[in-house]
């Protein structure tokens, strides 16, 4: 069977080694690292110019520059609720997406993981064009223009250095994030002190209302959420004695200091200047001795985020059932990804297209993101680990495959999300009456509930 094929793909998990090991259990024997490391993952890869264009984005909503920071911390603060999600990792030695098959059983998690893997190489190709463009602009500077020429060149070394480390696998990648989070940290630092003095904090003369508000907390939280089918795989190699408590503040507080940071950055901007495009707006504020360290950074930030993204794919498409070791199955995630950059920067400009499209699929991830943590919690994180793994001769195929109370729980929170949805594809009959307000995000909650009142005496942990 496939999965007895990949639970033999084994290997040790070393910088610049390609990983052996996918989705199968990691043993105890091969267990390593500190939930330190987490810190650095959490924080490399969240030095994205994505924040800077979220915080200016609340600045367009119509908030103050105080009332859009505020956003901006209380969006970070959802990094330390993802970090704990990642003591699932640690009890099972396997992937989110495989855990998942405790909420919503074995095939009824196939279609979100199918999703999340959709997500997962749109949000690559994004990150990959802009990386792409920062690089291409950064040629420029130093004096080759060269068109199409360049920007093929930009692109390829996007790809390559994106491609190369999640190629090689979990080790590697946390040795990349940390090594260039060191170089992203100190650049972004200057971008904030060159930016943050000129920030109009005055507040504007109208308020943002309900929309701006509700729009606001979408943007920002809408990033740290896209995580939720992601933070096992970067702890499922962490020994069993790994606390909730380590992993919850080291992970929590790498994402929280980046994307706020960035973030506050995006909000000053945005008081200074048109943001309309980001990059060129905040290129414009800065001196003309760090404008090309600044392209740099651009280009990094795109490249750290993309390279947790890609890797992830990867252990995705073996939940799918790609017969394939990890290695293999990123081949088709990169792939993918490079044909998508080609048609973006070659052939038709769809990024914007791509990001209304990917940004409407939060009325199925954050749904399903208050299903699986409510599970998490009612299990308490425990989970029979062999049984994530034996298909139909296991506890969780439930009927068919397919557990009711889950994907009730999914498709009421589904429903709750689409009636008050506000996007540029889509805006629910609800968004009108509540005076604009997006409240996509509550279908989290609203989700968690159905789940909790169906399942709750239904479920009991594993037992150790």
């Amino acid at each position: 069977m496939a999965q007895q094929a990949r639970a033999a793909d084994t290997g040790r998990d070393e910088v610049f080694q390609v990983e052996g090991h996918g989705i199968d259990p990691i043993p105890d024997a091969e267990r390593h690292g500190s939930p330190k490391d987490l810190f650095w993952l959490w924080f490399g890869s969240n030095l994205t110019f994505t924040y800077v264009i979220n915080g200016a984005l609340a600045v367009a909503f119509g908030l103050s520059f105080w009332q859009a920071t505020a956003v901006v911390v209380l969006g970070g603060l959802s990094f330390f609720a993802i970090s704990a999600a990642g003591l699932s990792g640690v009890r099972t030695g396997t992937a989110t997406l495989v855990i998942s098959r405790a909420a919503f059983g074995v095939l009824g998690n196939w279609p979100a993981g199918l999703l999340n893997w959709v997500v997962s190489i749109g949000y690559t190709i994004v990150n990959t064009v802009v990386g792409t463009l920062a690089l291409e602009a950064f040629l420029a500077d130093l004096g080759w223009s060269g068109g199409h020429a360049a920007r093929a060149l930009a692109l390829a070394v996007t790809l390559a250095m994106t491609f190369a480390v999640a190629l090689w696998g979990h080790a590697t990648v946390q040795f990349a994030e940390r090594w260039m989070a060191y170089a992203l940290a100190v650049g972004f630092a200057v971008l904030l002190i060159l930016v943050l003095p000129g920030a109009d904090t005055a507040a504007p003369a109208a308020g943002p209302g309900a929309s701006g508000w509700s729009l606001a907390f979408v943007v920002m939280l809408a990033g740290p959420f896209s995580y939720v089918p992601m933070p096992a795989d970067y702890t499922r190699y962490l020994p069993r004695t790994a606390t909730l408590r380590a992993l919850t503040w080291s992970g929590g507080l790498g994402g929280f200091l980046s994307s706020v940071a960035l973030g506050v950055a995006g909000v000053a901007a945005a008081t200074q200047a048109d943001m309309t495009d980001a990059v060129a707006g905040a290129e414009g504020l800065l001196p003309g001795w760090f404008q090309p360290l600044f392209l740099a950074l651009v280009l990094g930030g795109s490249v750290t985020n993309s390279i947790i993204t890609l890797y992830s794919s990867s252990l995705n498409l073996q939940v799918l059932g790609i017969p394939w070791s990890r290695a293999r199955a990123i081949v088709i995630s990169a792939a993918v990804t490079a044909l998508g950059s080609l048609g973006a920067l070659f052939l038709t400009d769809f990024t914007t297209s791509l990001l209304s499209f990917l940004s409407l699929l939060i009325i199925v991830f954050a749904p399903w993101g208050g299903v699986f943590l409510a599970d998490m919690v009612l299990r308490r994180c425990r989970y029979d680990s062999d049984a994530l793994h034996a298909g139909e001769r296991g506890s969780y195929w439930y009927r068919g495959g397919w557990h009711p109370a889950g994907l009730t729980a999914l498709l009421s929170g589904m429903v709750f999300a689409a009636l008050t949805c506000d996007s540029e594809l889509w805006t629910g009959p609800l968004v009108a009456p509540l005076g604009g307000a997006d409240l996509t995000l509550l279908g989290a909650a609203v989700s968690a509930l159905v789940y909790v009142l169906l399942a709750r005496r239904a479920l009991t942990p594993a037992q150790p």
